[in-house]
Formats: C-alpha cells, structure tokens, sequence
C-alpha cells in the first residue's frame, strides 16, 4: 500500500516536473492512484487527472478483484480514457463490454496493446470500429465467446502491425473441430510472432496453414488443442520455432 510521509524536501515532491512525477506514480495500484495518492497535494491531483498517468490504462486486477459488472468496467474504462484525451497506447480490460470498446475506437489512434479477455464485444462492433486501431500490435481476445472467425478476420485486414496474438480458451468440447479461426488467422495475420491459441477447436490442417503463412512467428502456444495431430511436417515445424509449448496434449 503506499504511504505518504511529510518531510522538509515535500516541496520538492510537489514541484516535479509533471511528466517525471506521471512515471512514478503510474507504478501505483490503480484504486490508490485516484484515491490516497490523489489527496497528497493540488499538483499530484492535478497529475493524476492529466493525461500523464494514463499512457498506459491497466485494471485487469481491479476488474477481476470484485468480479465487476460489464457496466463498471466499461464506466471506468471510460473515464480513464478520456483523461488520457487519446494518447493512451495501452488497453487491459477484463470483461470489457461494447461500450468500452466504441471508447477504445473513438480515442485509441495511438493505442498499440489492447487485452481484452473475458470481454462481451461483438463481432459487429468490431466491424463498425476497429478501423480506428489500425496501430495494434498485441490483441487479446482470449475467452471472448461473441467475436468469432468473422471478428478476428476484421481485425486481421485492418490492423496489419499486429505481431502477437491471444486467442485462449479455458476448455474444448470433445470431438468439435473447427479450422475457421486458424484459417483466418493464418490469412490475415502473416507477421505474428507470438501465437497463443489454448484449447483450440483447430486441427493440424489449420495449424498447418499458420506456420506455413506466418513465417516470422516464433512463440507458439496450442496446449489443450487436443484435435491436433502432431507429427510429421507440422511437428517438424513446431519444434524449430524459438518456443514451442512444452505442454501440448498429444493426441493418443
């Protein structure tokens, strides 16, 4: 927790030039940097309501802490970046609704990292929006049920920086093969680096199709992909990439 203490040098905290000050109190818990930290004195509230502190938006840990609603975290999501006035580069969300997204889109120009799991975004909103973030390079999208192949697809042809991608899953339905969003991925995405893809529906013909289209990935993760066969060339590839998941489940 952080603890203010007065001191004869105070004035000097006080005085910091705003942008040094934004980098030290960015490394405080986001509920203590709005709440405690903001009442030390008028320049750190005034720094904490510009734009300084909020180059990076994280309340993963806030949003998971109470489990709080879609209309909190799309509430607070909001606030945050409008203080920010769009030059934010850094989005993470848990359960992140429509709303918050439409938020994203409207001030996100700059934004290079959007992580959004467990989020209820639609396919449609991201049709209507995401040529807004045209600047990503990371997106997380794990365990988000309401964007499908159709979302990721639009995400592909309209970000084209993305070099990493999270697409996780908590569990897979036995026996259900679905090769769409592999096969998407591989078309849209060809300069990822970094692919997690946790208890995909894919078979080796999808995965088949990402190593062979994304030729710079070198982080794969697939474990819990339990329709994928791994041997022969796919394996092959597999285990010349830089890091390959040591967990995969080999189909028996």
């Amino acid at each position: 927790m952080f603890k203010w203490s007065s001191s004869s040098s105070s004035s000097r905290w006080e005085n910091l030039n705003p942008e040094i000050l934004a980098l030290i109190l960015a490394r405080i818990p986001i509920e203590e940097r709005v709440g405690l930290v903001s009442l030390v004195c008028k320049n750190w509230l005034a720094c904490i309501w510009g734009p300084y502190c909020w180059s990076k938006i994280n309340i993963q840990n806030w949003c998971r802490k109470r489990e709080r609603s879609v209309e909190d975290v799309d509430l607070v999501a909001h606030k945050l970046m409008n203080r920010n006035r769009g030059s934010f580069r850094l989005l993470s969300a848990f359960k992140l609704g429509n709303r918050g997204f439409i938020s994203a889109a409207n001030w996100g120009k700059n934004l290079k990292v959007l992580e959004i799991p467990m989020s209820e975004v639609t396919d449609k909103m991201v049709e209507r929006h995401v040529d807004s973030l045209v600047n990503l390079s990371v997106l997380d999208i794990s365990y988000c049920l309401n964007i499908t192949s159709k979302g990721i697809g639009v995400f592909g042809k309209n970000c084209k920086g993305l070099t990493e991608l999270r697409r996780n899953f908590r569990f897979v339905m036995l026996n259900e093969i679905d090769n769409s969003e592999a096969m998407v991925i591989a078309s849209t995405m060809s300069g990822l680096k970094k692919l997690d893809m946790c208890f995909g529906t894919f078979e080796e013909v999808g995965l088949q199709a990402i190593l062979t289209n994304c030729k710079a990935l070198s982080h794969l993760n697939i474990q819990g992909s339990w329709n994928v066969n791994l041997e022969g060339d796919v394996l092959d590839k597999c285990l010349k990439l830089e890091f390959f998941s040591e967990k995969i489940f080999f189909k028996q």
